[in-house]
């Protein structure tokens, strides 16, 4: 085998069996994709079914092999255990999961009632609960669950997709609008910050904890992706990254591929960071 070869094969997914949270959503698509096209079986979770088979059937279209779309409320320890059911008896042992859901309303100037309950102030305990749940402890349950099964054969592979915000603070002016009164100016939710942390944080600890049962653990932390927003906040956040721009919502595509394959087999614990070079000033 030529050296060559072996660096094409240590990104080869077939026969990979790869499930991802938040599955039907604008990077959990994906993430699918990339897993398809490098032979792999995607199986999207989302609390969308309807959702998570379509982009699950046009996957198949486009890429051929096996993909499927379920319904997983992953918040829900017993929802949790009943998918993981479902795709073992379906298509046999995970070997990836991928935690990817998460919670992250869009900043948009046009929607009044972001400059209540984005605030600190007045951040409802509500949504603070649903999004932890959601963010955090969703990739603790489906961790659990995936992980331990992983570990009692010895091998697998997990991937958190946390931010440039798990590891700086939002710079909440590129939300500011003008004249707004200070009290009600919008702000980036203080549990996206809080979720991303966290999730960096469980990658090291599952990482450390399950490193001599096979299974590496790591983490990708994007940074901004472009999907339609206003013009003015794309220009803000542009100006805070070296690169001048924001992401295309394929450009971590390759990087997942890597993370999730034998071609990252000495790494875990790791957090990637892909940010344009925003956390670099």
């Amino acid at each position: 085998m030529t050296a060559e070869a072996s660096v094409l094969r240590a990104f080869d997914l077939s026969g990979k069996i790869a499930v991802i949270t938040g599955g039907a959503g604008l990077l959990g698509v994906r993430h699918a994709e990339a897993i398809a096209e490098m032979g792999g079986t995607p199986v999207l979770l989302d609390i969308s079914d309807d959702r998570a088979r379509a982009s699950a059937d046009d996957i198949v279209r486009r890429f051929g092999g096996q993909a499927a779309g379920m319904h997983a409320d992953i918040t829900d320890p017993a929802s949790v255990a009943s998918a993981m059911r479902d795709i073992t008896a379906r298509f046999g042992p995970v070997d990836i999961l991928i935690n990817n859901a998460a919670n992250n309303p869009k900043m948009e100037a046009s929607d009044p009632n972001q400059r209540h309950w984005t605030r600190l102030e007045t951040f409802p305990i509500a949504v603070w609960d649903q999004d932890v749940a959601v963010g955090l402890t969703g990739a603790f349950l489906c961790s659990q669950a995936f992980g331990t099964a992983m570990a009692s054969r010895g091998r697998g592979v997990i991937l958190s997709v946390a931010s440039d915000l798990g590891l700086v603070a939002p710079d909440q002016r590129i939300y500011r609008e003008e004249g707004v009164p200070e009290a009600h100016q919008r702000v980036k939710p203080v549990t996206y910050s809080v979720v991303k942390h966290g999730l960096i944080g469980l990658t090291r600890y599952l990482a450390t904890y399950w490193a001599d049962s096979g299974v590496r653990v790591n983490s990708l932390s994007p940074g901004g992706i472009y999907d339609g927003q206003e013009p003015g906040f794309v220009t803000r956040l542009t100006n805070l990254i070296p690169m001048g721009r924001m992401a295309q919502a394929d450009e971590y595509k390759a990087a997942v591929v890597f993370l999730v394959s034998d071609a990252s087999s000495y790494m875990t614990g790791a957090n990637l960071v892909i940010d344009g070079g925003r956390t670099a000033w």
